[in-house]
């Protein structure tokens, strides 16, 4: 299913950042009340009523500005606009309409995206009054938030849920707490549900701009279908190409198309993690493409764990893995440190190729394959039930308040994801531990290599 993208935008120190934690829950932004903190981009899923949609938080927005800094931010801020599906405009109501506000809002309103004024600090009624000042901007609709209380947001995101179409949407796995479920488990309500069977699997060819993503479409498919140059940035728009070789058909899916002239680095590599979000989107597998000369970086960890987060296959791909000098145990060191960077989820095929020299290019097509019939991969009540009995009875749930929780059976769910709800007396004092326990059960007894795994405790 295609994604949804949601840009939080507007002008320095308006709390853009404070909102995009809000909307994520979790502090992930830098927040500070310096102006022109948000220099790197943010990114990630939110969830609300069962919909989920990808979340960019932009650097503060300054037309026409000498600043170096300011000039990055703003053409930043545009790629973001680009992308978007949908503006939150944010402003600030303890200052009022300034200056900036009204050239962003005009700098939007030629953008045709659709947008959602945000007032922001709307803490008390006095400020739900003065909100009412940025009317004056030309907008139909004003949301008033406090992006520190969270006041106001839950409105805000129905009215974004809202936009979201009906083929964009990406129903979450609920928790299984309630209790109109039957005993085999069969809810109705399962979100995730499982897709039409003979549609072809997707492969999203995801990583680092001049990481050789279109070099090993290329050697895939065994033609130059894209544009290959040692200038990052060469690919653009997403490509699909219909893979149909050795009994093996599936569809992969590269951002590639036109070259892209004097654009600097941190431009695209943010460029990239845009395009990478919305091809995960609609991938069932990413094949994560990292550079073996430079390692594994940062926004590589934060597309890993974006495609992990969105329940998505996955396999890495150490490319140009003929550049390396190697010692006897140079693979064997490299994989544990690039798992030590992607912990916890460290269950993942890793695969050492050079795609211009095709090494091993044709074992990421077997690998990509086992990967999704993983996590197509369902399993019967009766053998589930069979194999975890032991798995019970050989380490139960610690006591807690000096209770005793018992596992009675366990069902996989109707999702595209692997999950499974185990149902117990008292769901809620199984912990983490003994939550990683079970996991690490399933993918020993059942192998889910590659592949996200859930789990939900429900009461019986």
């Amino acid at each position: 299913m295609a994604g949804f993208t949601v840009a939080i935008v507007g002008r320095p120190n308006v709390g853009k950042s404070t909102l995009f934690n809000r909307l994520l829950e979790r502090r992930k932004a830098i927040v500070d009340n310096l102006s022109g903190v948000t220099r790197d981009r943010q990114y990630g899923v939110a969830d609300w009523n069962g919909k989920a949609f990808n979340v960019i938080d932009t650097g503060g927005f300054v037309a026409d500005s000498d600043d170096v800094f300011e000039i990055e931010i703003a053409k930043q801020v545009r790629i973001a606009m680009n992308e978007a599906d949908l503006l939150l405009f944010m402003v600030d109501v303890a200052t009022g309409i300034t200056a900036l506000d009204e050239e962003f809002a005009e700098v939007l309103r030629k953008s045709k995206k659709p947008v959602l004024l945000v007032v922001n600090k709307v803490d008390n009624g006095e400020r739900l009054l003065d909100a009412t000042e940025f009317y004056g901007l030309g907008f139909d609709v004003i949301y008033s938030v406090s992006s520190m209380s969270g006041s106001g947001t839950g409105e805000l995101l129905d009215a974004v849920t809202e936009q979201i179409p009906a083929q964009a949407v990406r129903v979450i796995e609920k928790e299984y707490t309630g209790d109109n479920t039957s005993d085999e488990g069969n809810d109705d309500d399962d979100a995730d549900l499982d897709e039409p069977e003979n549609k072809l699997p997707k492969i999203a060819i995801i990583g680092q701009p001049n990481a050789g993503k279109s070099s090993l479409l290329n050697a895939l498919v065994g033609e130059d279908r894209n544009i290959v140059s040692d200038i990052p940035g060469t690919t653009r728009d997403s490509i699909h190409t219909h893979y149909k070789l050795y009994n093996r058909e599936f569809v992969l899916i590269d951002t590639a198309g036109l070259r892209k002239k004097n654009k600097e680095m941190e431009n695209l590599e943010f460029y990239s993690v845009i395009r990478a979000i919305k091809a995960m989107d609609e991938a069932d597998i990413c094949l994560l493409v990292i550079d073996a000369v430079k390692g594994i970086t940062a926004q590589d960890v934060n597309i890993f764990s974006l495609a992990t987060r969105k329940g998505k296959g996955i396999a890495i791909l150490v490319n140009k893995w003929d550049l390396v000098e190697k010692e006897t145990n140079t693979a064997r060191d490299y994989e544990q440190e690039l798992k030590r960077r992607i912990a916890p989820f460290t269950d993942v095929p890793v695969l050492f190729i050079s795609a211009t020299e095709k090494q091993r290019v044709f074992k990421v097509v077997e690998t990509l394959m086992e990967v999704y019939e993983n996590r197509t991969r369902r399993i019967a009540t009766s053998v589930l039930n069979e194999m975890m009995k032991k798995v019970f009875d050989y380490q139960q749930p610690p006591m807690v308040r000096g209770r005793s929780a018992k596992i009675k059976y366990v069902t996989q769910l109707p999702t595209v994801t692997p999950s499974f709800a185990f149902f117990t007396n008292f769901p809620e004092d199984i912990k983490e531990p003994y939550r990683n326990y079970l996991e690490k059960q399933l993918r020993d007894q059942f192998n889910y290599k590659g592949v996200p795994v859930r789990i939900y405790f429900r009461k019986k």
